[in-house]
């Protein structure tokens, strides 16, 4: 792998009738580029070779992710939420089940992650299907969490339209009575991960000259064994 470098800094902000200009917001990717003899075998072993480098460049939450779903209707939403594991079967976070993502979810299990690395200049863009994860895994994930985090999956409905902050806020206190320090939280029967396996992946490394390198891995059979192409795209 070419080691990690930095895009230049944007140039000083410009202005146009008082507003900044975002036509003239550009940086110069700096890299030594990505080449197809550089790839792993398959992409979640090329996923854990980036990931460990957007860790040791200090990227804060290198797991923030933005999962895209479609709904009933067709209209794509995008929402950024935190990878909480991944291998050989895929990409895992979690959520509300009576979210909007996952009202789409149940739907069309068809999903986007796109992992914005900018400050490095890299992204990941995986396209597959969405799975929730069995119970047991949800509760060993769930008991994992902060105290703070068990507490607030209970207290919001999440993407349910609520009357004001206080509501939230007087929601939590009840659950703090509830479940005193030491009192164990048990897991919300509507709360639980989501797998996605992934059918392609992209690994997008900026280049010089907007001419960036674009490799991306598409799952596929052949004589009845699942494997993986890599194919180039034009940036």
């Amino acid at each position: 792998m070419g080691r990690v470098t930095h895009a230049d800094e944007f140039p000083a902000p410009e202005f146009h009738g008082g507003a900044l200009d975002a036509a003239a917001m550009r940086e110069q990717y700096r890299s030594e580029g990505l080449l197809e003899r550089d790839l792993a075998p398959d992409p979640y072993e090329q996923f854990a070779i980036w990931f460990a480098q957007v860790f040791a460049a200090g990227l804060r939450e290198p797991n923030a992710m933005v999962v895209s779903t479609v709904d009933a209707e067709g209209r794509p939403g995008s929402r950024t939420v935190l990878l909480k594991g991944y291998d050989q079967r895929g990409f895992v976070f979690y959520t509300n089940y009576g979210s909007r993502k996952a009202a789409d979810l149940a739907g069309n299990p068809h999903v986007s992650l796109l992992f914005p690395w900018h400050p490095i200049g890299r992204q990941v863009i995986v396209a597959g299907r969405a799975e929730r994860v069995d119970p047991s895994e949800t509760a060993v994930y769930f008991h994992s969490r902060p105290r703070g985090s068990q507490l607030g999956a209970w207290a919001s409905a999440q993407s349910a339209v609520v009357a004001s902050r206080e509501e939230i806020d007087a929601a939590y206190e009840r659950l703090l009575a509830r479940y005193p320090e030491g009192e164990p939280v048990p897991v919300p029967t509507g709360w639980g991960g989501y797998r996605v396996t992934a059918e392609s992946v992209e690994f997008w490394q900026g280049r010089e000259n907007r001419l960036h390198d674009r490799l991306r891995y598409v799952r596929e059979v052949r004589g009845g064994e699942a494997g993986w192409r890599v194919e180039r795209l034009a940036p």
